[in-house]
């Protein structure tokens, strides 16, 4: 690759705009800010700052970032930004491109950050769908805290799903509180789907109701499929995150082909 202006990298982000890409470090970070030193945290947080104007694409050079990090207080070394690099990459978080001059001697290199994917930590956080739950694609309103893989341990203290919010869709409640008889986690849930869409004016109410219901069931079809998920928010953030993409990719098409014709 060879290297050259920002504005040639475009093609390489993996975002919307720096809205969608800003959504998706805030998830990344619920999984993995504390797989970072505070060194490393605050070479990625700079990272992070210098990939607004390509979201979530830089092409500054190290000793550029470091320096940065120096003239705002925070002095960290540059082997502090290249183990900080490392880690990115091994998480999936970042890739990172070489850049060759014209000449053939290698540039600065090019970081493109990646969409947020659930890290997968701990078996204990598997959920057990059993089979007699099930009728024609719907769930039984069974209380599966009773399995032993629930990642709720339920105790005296826990308010049911009957407290829910009378803003949370009387049908997404009680589609949640089959496998989550919860009300914080029922809210929680419902509350990536409005800041999801609180900007897509065109969503109404119940677009609302069958995007959180699709997601819904797609979560917990993969982990019934054995897909083990650490942070359940963070796993439907991506979810929603992926149905809200394809939507917008087939918008675009279908403006296309209307134009073409």
């Amino acid at each position: 690759m060879k290297a050259g202006n920002i504005e040639q990298f475009k093609h390489l982000s993996q975002f919307r705009d720096l809205k969608d890409f800003n959504n998706h470090i805030e998830q990344w970070m619920i999984d993995l800010k504390q797989k970072f030193t505070k060194s490393e945290l605050i070479a990625l947080k700079r990272l992070i700052r210098f990939s607004a104007k390509v979201a979530g694409v830089c092409n500054a050079k190290i000793q550029t970032l470091v320096s940065a990090c120096h003239e705002a207080g925070q002095e960290i070394s540059r082997s502090t930004y290249e183990r900080m690099l490392r880690k990115a990459k091994k998480f999936g978080l970042l890739i990172v491109y070489n850049t060759k001059k014209e000449n053939g001697k290698q540039s600065h290199n090019v970081y493109v950050f990646q969409r947020y994917q659930s890290q997968i930590v701990s078996d204990s956080s598997t959920i057990d769908v059993p089979e007699s739950a099930k009728i024609d694609g719907a769930y039984k309103t069974n209380n599966l805290s009773k399995t032993n893989n629930h990642i709720n341990k339920r105790n005296e203290n826990v308010l049911d799903a009957s407290y829910t919010n009378n803003r949370v869709p009387a049908e997404f409640r009680d589609l949640v509180k089959c496998f989550y008889d919860d009300y914080k986690t029922i809210e929680e849930l419902w509350k990536v789907i409005y800041i999801q869409t609180y900007y897509l004016s065109y969503y109404t109410q119940q677009d609302r109701l069958e995007l959180a219901l699709d997601s819904f069931k797609q979560m917990v079809r993969n982990i019934k499929q054995g897909r083990k998920v650490h942070n359940i928010f963070g796993y439907y953030w991506g979810i929603v995150g992926a149905i809200l993409d394809r939507e917008y990719v087939n918008t675009l098409h279908e403006m296309y082909e209307e134009y073409a014709s």
